[in-house]
């Protein structure tokens, strides 16, 4: 799997993760009805099946994946919460981004 492949899997991944969390936050907190806990369990089992797909060991792609999920994170903070990051945010990701970086390249050679 190249690199390209690799970052957009873990992108998916990640929202998928973020909403099968964000669904269940909206039932518990903003009294949404408890039928997005269908979804939630949905898109929180696409999450795991996501993660099985890369073919490298499961401590290496949780690792990697992690970085990704802090910048995919901060997106969410930004377009649907509706709050602006931080510059302290943004370094973060990119510091997380670099570390996923670190962690894919180094598997590969």
């Amino acid at each position: 799997m190249n690199l390209a492949t690799t970052t957009a899997l873990f992108f998916v991944t990640a929202i998928a993760e973020i909403v099968g969390c964000f669904l269940p936050y909206l039932w518990i907190k903003e009294k949404a009805p408890a039928w997005v806990l269908i979804p939630a369990a949905l898109s929180l089992s696409a999450f795991v099946w996501l993660l099985s797909l890369h073919p490298t060991a499961s401590g290496r792609v949780y690792a990697a994946y992690g970085g990704v999920y802090v910048a995919t994170a901060i997106s969410w903070l930004w377009i649907v919460d509706g709050v602006r990051p931080t510059n302290s945010d943004l370094l973060g990701s990119v510091v997380a981004l670099a570390g996923m970086f670190i962690i894919i390249i180094g598997a590969r050679s």
